[in-house]
């Protein structure tokens, strides 16, 4: 299928929903919902026989993973509010308390899933000879090298605990893990229950010794519980079950905090003894064991799910073995773009040639982390300003900035301290940079800086000549290996401008005026965005092409959301490529007749924020208005975080969005998902013997057209590849 036929037949027949109120609550789709319909899209990749054995085992651990996450923040939020009797609805007319009941039975059909998934995998893990055993199948052969792991390894960093009145239940952190035991002391039969907390700092899985070409595995739990009379002498256990607990990890910071840092090192404890949202508990626990499990975690049988299988199946990413690359996706090395090695290796050079946007992974992040290193090291650079939200522990580019701080240089670094799950590691890191003489600063208490931006300074002859960077992702080295992301270089003087404008108010807090490229949340990106879209419907009015095409990670936002209707109604041809929340309801008869959405999960996770306008010309084309941005189209980024959106007016790099991303975003077949005006989602189906196309294969195999060098062609890579 090529990708015009794609675009021509992609409108399917508009369909009507009679039992929904479509011009109330009923014409959006509920988040929660949505989220979790994505998480199931990637669970469903963990059957995907274009995948390879271990990868599908990495999504299915990456299912859990995001399932605990959600309900640690998103479901503990809702029920804090059942528990304080909100009923007011959200956008999509769900009460709390409706929504919990909704998510409780799909999360539990999931977890399911995900059992059944595993045992699936997990005989085809066996055929590969990775073997994973427990307990009773452990021969002698096995035990005294099992000995010696558990005296060694594992029986310091042990903390056995009775249950009685002398000893109270233990506190069991949030993701805590425990082996729960009922015991009878051998001589007197007197009973005892007993917890065993297994060490998160201890890998799940225990390596066997093994002959060549057998891995062979044995879960820390079947350890513990193979030497109890090393833990509990002169005791036989008469039951046992295993439990795992998720707490609230929201986060509450006093907005009048006189020391914002010290304020979020006491929230972060808070956090770590949230209330408990979620029981996961084996299945055929000891009746006694289990009543006492609940009533001292306080959890009710709504929190409470017994799990037939393993508890814990985010850790099953221990066993995706580097050494078994033949089940792993073939090996992929980012390139180097051609300009860069035409400048040998300067990117200062490279980027005065002209502007430059890198599409990641496809274009190694090592080019942003150079340009910094680069800036720490060159005598001709005064000053650095960098943004900071997520980035990695041993952080390169806080290793540069420190570095040209120590040299003399003026540096500013911006970190966001309210990153979710992150804040430990910013706070470390934002002392860092203080003690190399950075200035660091936080920004706003009450909304989150989101934007990427970094702007060196640069004296070239008698004139200062300010290099920008601009990020649709986090300046995390690691994250940028598996996440798409672009990175816009310029030194373009009215881009530059900007980013100090938006610098200066972080560090001052003076809203900044006339912004000559780029729009900022929570100010005027959402109603740049509902202008641009506007544009699209009066261009339709007066019988022009128009069209939209976008993408981002969650559309919930409801004015942007009811702006895109009205253009569908006025006749623009919508196209969004939604990887994750999706509130907006396509291909419904006199609302949405015309917009697409579609979802592409795959080998690389989609993180990219796109805008593409056709601006009377239709798409794509030379005359569209291409943006670029740090934001969703949700109701935190538009109103409650500092975000940016960049126009791109540089031809080649406008080509490189619309004719070339956007283009083999919505040509993808292979791993796209269409969305249907219910909500759900359904796999693109290929008939047999049929080419898919595949969007990161093509990626992955045409370098960016704004990084071609002296070799490069004008034209656009087409969009072809080898098949799989």
């Amino acid at each position: 299928m090529t990708h015009a036929d794609f675009l021509k037949s992609d409108f399917p027949d508009p369909v009507e929903l009679p039992d929904v109120d479509l011009s109330g609550p009923g014409r959006f789709y509920n988040r929660e919902l949505s989220w979790l319909g994505f998480n199931w899209r990637v669970l469903e990749e963990s059957e995907n026989p274009r995948v390879p054995l271990l990868e599908r085992l990495r999504f299915l651990s990456i299912s859990a993973t995001n399932l605990d996450e959600f309900y640690t923040v998103r479901v503990a939020g809702l029920r804090e509010l059942q528990r304080e009797g909100h009923i007011n609805p959200a956008q999509d007319g769900l009460t709390p308390s409706e929504q919990l009941v909704l998510i409780n039975e799909d999360a539990r059909n999931l977890m399911m899933a995900q059992q059944r998934i595993f045992g699936e995998l997990r005989k085809e893990m066996e055929a590969e000879g990775i073997i994973i055993l427990d307990h009773t199948a452990i021969d002698e052969s096995d035990r005294e090298f099992l000995s010696d792991v558990f005296l060694n390894q594992v029986f310091p960093v042990l903390s056995p605990l009775a249950i009685d009145p002398a000893h109270p239940f233990p506190f069991i952190p949030n993701t805590g893990y425990s082996l729960a035991l009922q015991l009878e002391r051998k001589k007197t039969k007197k009973g005892l229950k007993a917890l065993l907390p297994i060490p998160q700092q201890i890998d799940r899985f225990v390596r066997l010794p093994s002959d060549e070409g057998l891995q062979r595995f044995l879960p820390l739990e079947s350890l513990l519980l193979l030497h109890l009379d090393s833990l509990f002498p002169g005791y036989s256990a008469k039951g046992h079950c295993t439990f795992r607990v998720l707490r609230d990890s929201d986060l509450e910071v006093e907005e009048e905090a006189e020391d914002l840092v010290r304020e979020f090192e006491v929230a972060l404890k808070r956090r770590r003894r949230g209330e408990v949202v979620r029981l996961k508990i084996s299945a055929n626990a000891p009746g006694s064991l289990k009543s006492t499990i609940m009533d001292e975690l306080h959890v009710g049988p709504d929190e409470m799910v017994e799990i037939e299988g393993m508890i814990g199946v985010s850790d099953l990413s221990e066993l995706v073995l580097d050494e078994r690359a033949d089940l792993l996706w073939p090996s992929f090395a980012p390139r180097v773009p051609e300009r860069v090695q035409d400048h040998d290796g300067d990117m200062f050079a490279a980027i005065k040639q002209k502007d430059m946007l890198l599409h990641h992974p496809y274009e190694t992040f090592d080019m942003v982390v150079r340009f910094l290193k680069q800036a720490a090291a060159d005598p001709n650079v005064l000053a650095i300003k960098q943004t900071l939200y997520r980035t990695s522990k041993k952080s390169p580019i806080v290793e540069a900035l420190c570095e040209a701080a120590e040299d003399g240089k003026s540096v500013t670094a911006l970190v966001e301290l309210k990153a979710r799950f992150d804040e430990a590691a910013n706070i470390r890191q934002s002392r860092r940079l203080e003690r190399a003489g950075a200035h660091v600063v936080y920004g706003f208490t009450e909304w989150k800086t989101h934007a990427k931006i970094s702007t060196v300074v640069r004296r070239e002859g008698d004139r200062l000549v300010t290099y920008t960077h601009y990020g649709t992702g986090n300046y995390h080295p690691i994250t940028a290996k598996i996440y798409t992301d672009l990175s816009f270089f310029t030194c373009d003087a009215a881009l530059g401008r900007d980013a100090t404008k938006v610098f200066n108010y972080l560090s001052g807090y003076v809203r900044p005026e006339k912004l000559e490229n780029i729009a900022i949340s929570p100010h005027s990106l959402k109603s740049t965005l509902i202008e641009r879209i506007r544009d699209e419907m009066e261009h339709a009015k007066a019988g022009k092409p128009a069209q939209i095409w976008a993408k981002m990670n969650s559309l919930i936002e409801p004015e942007v959301i009811d702006a895109l209707y009205e253009a569908s109604q006025a006749g623009v041809k919508i196209h969004l490529v939604v990887r994750g929340i999706c509130g907006l309801r396509p291909g419904i008869k006199g609302l949405s007749e015309n917009i697409r959405v579609k979802s592409i999960v795959g080998r690389f996770l989609e993180h990219s924020r796109i805008a593409c306008f056709g601006n009377g010309a239709g798409l794509p084309s030379k005359k569209a208005r291409v943006y670029i941005s740090s934001a969703d189209w949700m109701g935190r980024n538009l109103n409650r975080r500092v975000e940016t959106l960049i126009e791109v007016t540089n031809a080649t790099v406008k080509a490189q969005i619309v004719s070339q991303i956007m283009a083999a975003n919505l040509a993808d077949v292979a791993q796209s998902w269409v969305m249907n005006p219910d909500g759900s989602f359904d796999r693109c189906q290929v008939p047999e013997g049929e080419f898919a196309f595949n969007c990161h294969r093509f990626f992955m195999e045409n370098p960016s057209l704004s990084g071609r060098g002296s070799a490069g062609a004008s034209d656009v890579p087409k969009l072809t590849h080898t098949e799989d």
